[in-house]
Parts: structure tokens; sequence; C-alpha cells
């Protein structure tokens, strides 16, 4: 009888490290369920990130170099929802660039704001005050302010909330290719592999 419990130990042990092997040398897992697409002829990376997170900003380099390389049929869109109630300040300023069709002149600069020049942007009124400085046209303060408070941003808020928990998503960042599959450095085990992940399963995809 010992000896059947501990053979089926030595299974469930043998059988739990070569799945693991094979996680790690594959750098994605699997997502069930996914969505039904829309159209077949284009592939979605999408990148879970936080403005707050070192490790997202840390991969900012790699992903947009992959970015800039893509296939025409391959979409790279980013999502920021806010896991921790801590982050929905960053994610209200996220969307409400959206919204304000800013965001190509808001993304990098408030990135490089929280993580190279240190700047304390963990409310509303100092990242609306903040983006005010960018001197873009027709942004101010108050209407910056005000966007991140609108029903817009609260509903992409929702939406991307509502993404990540389909998705399984629960650390940041994480990259889902066409909601099917999905894969982080730690998962990878480098920002580099998670870039060769995204070509093995996107860019021959079409």
């Amino acid at each position: 009888m010992i000896k059947k419990i501990v053979h089926a130990a030595l299974f469930v042990f043998a059988l739990s490290a070569f799945s693991s092997a094979s996680y790690a040398q594959g750098g994605y897992e699997e997502l069930p369920n996914p969505p039904k697409k829309a159209d077949d002829s284009r592939v979605e990376v999408l990148e879970y990130f936080w403005f707050g997170c070192p490790h997202c900003y840390a991969f900012e380099p790699t992903i947009n170099g992959w970015a800039e390389s893509k296939p025409d049929h391959v979409d790279f869109v980013r999502e920021a929802p806010p896991l921790n109630p801590a982050w929905t300040p960053h994610s209200q300023a996220y969307y409400a660039s959206q919204v304000l069709g800013i965001q190509d002149e808001f993304f990098e600069p408030f990135f490089n704001a929280i993580h190279k020049e240190k700047k304390r942007l963990s409310s509303p009124k100092q990242i609306s005050k903040w983006a005010a400085s960018l001197d873009i046209e027709g942004i101010d303060e108050d209407k910056f302010l005000a966007t991140m408070k609108s029903f817009a941003v609260d509903a992409k808020i929702r939406r991307s909330m509502e993404m990540a928990r389909q998705d399984g998503i629960n650390s940041v960042p994480s990259v889902v290719i066409d909601r099917k599959y999905k894969t982080s450095g730690s998962m990878a085990g480098s920002n580099a592999r998670v870039v060769e992940v995204i070509r093995e399963l996107s860019e021959n995809n079409s």
C-alpha cells in the first residue's frame, strides 16, 4: 500500500515537472473560451500595463521596438485596468488621453515623468495639472480633470477590467495575443523572449 502511494506521488511530481518544463519552454499559456473575432484576417496583440509599474516601464523599449516593425495584419493595443484601486488615477489618465485624442502626446511623457523624473503623480489633481504643462492645444487642467472623471472614461475602465478578468490578468505587464494566448516576462523568462513569443503566435497568423 505504501509503495502504491509513493509511486502515485512520484507520478504526480513527474507530471507536474513535465508540465512546468513545457510551460517554461513555450513561454505562454492558452486562454480558455477566447471571444469570437470580428475579422479573422486581423491579429490583436494586447498589452496590459500600469503607468506606475517599473516593470512596465522597463518593457517599453522592447515592446515599442517590436511594434515599429510589426506586420500590417497585426494590431497593437494597450489596456490599463486598475487591478489595484490605487492604480485608478493612472487608468483615468490613460483613458482620458484617449478620449481627448492626445494619447500619443501623453503616453511616453507621462511614463517618463513618473519613472525618470520621479514626479509624484498619484492623484487626479496632480495628473491634470501636469497634463496641462504639456501645452497641448485645447487641453487645460480643468478639461483634463473633467475628462478623467467622465462617464466615457469610467466606461473604458469598466471594459478594461472585464477584459482583464476574462483573460485572467493578475499582474502587469502581461501580453495577450488574439485573446487566445497569454505571456509575460515571468512566463517567457525575459522581455526579449516575450517579443519572440508574440512573433511566433501573431506574425504567421494572417
